[in-house]
């Protein structure tokens, strides 16, 4: 199997990176590049800039806005996004809730939504979780009793990602609370987030950021036409969510870029007047951390060759399962490396230095500061999109047959 890129995928690259370079503000990529994620107004402004170039969702079809791109074109738009760093497309929109709109929603939620959603005049969060339902997704509570033209829902989500910058949220709900099976009696509804009844609550996560919140419903009133899908068959559309949320599961480009992060790191640390990056035993874990980076992009490049003629993806491959769990190991050794090399500034109480009331200490150097906060908050990359353990369930049963 031949894993190189053609003369055509190498000059659809250079497009790709000739266009960031030119078009991404330098103040978003510098913001990134520093490990900080990049504020809503950064997201918005870059994720508009790519709508104009028709670049913003490039996994949809084409009579969508879609680029028509294959998999491989597709993997190599990613990861040069990664590695620039440039923000990636909100997900929530171009990989969650526009894909269930285009496979499920009526032709006047598309007509409406849709180029909304592209240009971000819409932002997107995923009401899926709850306390008590996380990987047991199936266990919701939160219900929707229909009342006229409208569902009256009431209940709470929880770890919902940017829901204080979210003008919309999609969410799972019961809708038959006598459902034989747990999966069946569960709807899938468009939420306004300005609806009377909705209360955001912000969780502080250990890193010190604002990045998840809590939602209560209280009497939400939502309009029957905000309904996706048939009623009781939301497992359907979330099913078809969570393949979308695993895509770029490996995210090889965003490792690549944090692994030159640390090498920078590494140069301005020093020890006994060296700097850090001189030393055999830094050197080695460096080396062994890519090769291991090396060996995840050739696994990635053999899911995608299947599909190089076709342009389709094979993220329903089993092998997707592979990616993640490799992806979110390399990713978080990483950032372990990261803070041995930081030494005793890794220590220092997490916090965004923009942050009002930031602890970060004043006299830490600023390549010091991304360490402990990356590093926590990327504990999450081996639960999220289907936990580690779960991955390696599905992986027994697709290749061992247990």
């Amino acid at each position: 199997m031949d894993l190189r890129f053609t003369a055509e995928e190498r000059a659809f690259r250079a497009e790709v990176r000739d266009f960031i370079e030119a078009n991404l503000p330098p103040e978003t990529r510098q913001r990134m590049i520093e490990g900080r994620v990049p504020t809503k107004a950064q997201t918005v402004a870059w994720q508009r800039i790519l709508n104009a170039r028709g670049w913003a969702v490039p996994d949809w079809p084409e009579e969508h806005g879609g680029t028509g791109w294959t998999a491989v074109q597709r993997y190599i738009f990613r990861e040069e996004l990664q590695q620039t760093p440039a923000p990636q497309p909100l997900g929530f929109n171009t990989n969650m809730i526009g894909p269930i709109i285009i496979a499920y929603g009526t032709e006047a939620q598309k007509q409406h939504f849709l180029p909304r959603i592209r240009n971000i005049d819409d932002w997107w969060c995923q009401g899926f979780s709850e306390p008590g339902a996380g990987s047991d997704l199936a266990s919701l509570k939160t219900r929707a009793v229909r009342d006229g033209d409208h569902y009256v829902v009431d209940g709470q989500k929880t770890w919902t990602t940017y829901a204080q910058h979210a003008d919309w949220i999609f969410c799972l709900v019961r809708t038959n609370p006598q459902a034989v099976k747990r999966q069946e009696g569960i709807s899938f509804l468009l939420i306004d987030m300005r609806s009377p009844g909705i209360t955001v609550r912000p969780i502080i996560t250990i890193d010190g950021g604002h990045e998840v919140n809590e939602v209560f419903f209280d009497n939400v009133r939502v309009p029957v036409s905000n309904l996706v899908g048939e009623e009781n068959r939301g497992w359907d559309c979330a099913k078809l969510l969570l393949g979308h949320e695993r895509t770029g599961a490996a995210r090889v480009g965003v490792s690549k870029e944090r692994l030159r992060r640390l090498k920078f790191m590494a140069g301005e640390a020093t020890e006994n007047g060296r700097p850090l990056i001189e030393q055999q035993r830094i050197r080695e874990k460096i080396v062994g951390i890519e090769v291991e980076l090396k060996a995840l992009e050739m696994t990635v490049l053999r899911v995608l060759a299947g599909g190089r003629r076709a342009g389709e993806s094979r993220q329903a491959d089993p092998a997707s399962s592979i990616l993640k769990l490799r992806g979110s190991e390399i990713a978080q050794s990483i950032t372990e490396l990261m803070m041995e090399v930081a030494g005793p500034y890794g220590l220092a109480a997490p916090g965004d230095a923009d942050a009002e009331g930031s602890n970060a200490p004043e006299l830490m150097p600023d390549w010091a500061r991304s360490a402990a906060p990356l590093y926590f908050n990327w504990r999450k990359l081996s639960i999220f999109g289907g936990t580690n353990e779960i991955q390696r369930q599905i992986m027994a049963k697709a290749f061992m047959g247990l």
